[in-house]
């Protein structure tokens, strides 16, 4: 098995990079998807969060009120701590979990780990590739102005809240460009695909050697 952890900021294009493996033949692990699991309605995740934070961050139904837990932590450091200090440990489980399973069913399986905060939550050492999508950080930035309709500030608030591009930068072994169109990271993400299979492929001869 062959395990890629796959990073950006906030509007750099992760999601289009981690469509297109998919498309390709990859197992996509995405851990924002793990992370709503980790705080769904019924969850260990959710009670702590509402011990935490208080009552104000459930909805009526019971559910998580993410904008109102947004708003605390964005502009909270040390609340952003305790939030990822209750969701982290439960989303690497998930994930052990999911990694697992497709091992499993294809010991040569590709194996992406889609994870917004790889950098900040220290697993840059966990992965035989760390691949970073990249576009600097005031591009992203009118990114998200436009495309999500969110405030100049509010938009620097969620930048800000993550790794600079220089931490990303430095941990990655293959940076892509996402400042361009998406067909052109696409292709980049084709080129990465076709090292990451003849490298696969290399390794499974000299095993079976």
């Amino acid at each position: 098995m062959f395990r890629i952890g796959l990073t950006g900021g906030i509007a750099a294009g992760k999601s289009v990079a981690a469509t297109r493996l998919a498309e390709l033949g990859a197992v996509v692990v995405d851990h924002d998807l793990l992370a709503r699991e980790a705080v769904a309605p019924g969850s260990v995740g959710l009670a702590e969060i509402a011990e935490t934070f208080g009552p104000g961050v459930l909805a009526e139904d019971g559910s998580l009120d993410r904008p109102a837990l947004g708003a605390l932590v964005f502009a909270d450091d040390a609340a952003r701590e305790r939030l990822n200090a209750i969701v982290h440990p439960e989303v690497r489980r998930l994930s052990a979990e999911r990694e697992a399973k497709a091992g499993a069913a294809d010991p040569s399986a590709v194996v992406v780990h889609d994870i917004p905060l790889l950098v900040e939550t220290g697993q840059v050492g966990h992965f035989h590739l760390v691949v970073v999508v990249h576009t600097p950080a005031e591009q992203r930035v009118r990114r998200l102005v436009a495309a999500r309709g969110l405030t100049e500030e509010a938009a620097r608030a969620r930048v800000v809240a993550q790794a600079s591009d220089e931490e990303r930068l430095a941990a990655a072994d293959v940076t892509l460009d996402g400042s361009r169109t998406e067909e052109d990271l696409r292709a980049q993400v084709d080129t990465l695909w076709q090292r990451v299979t003849a490298e696969v492929a290399q390794e499974a001869e000299a095993d079976s050697a």
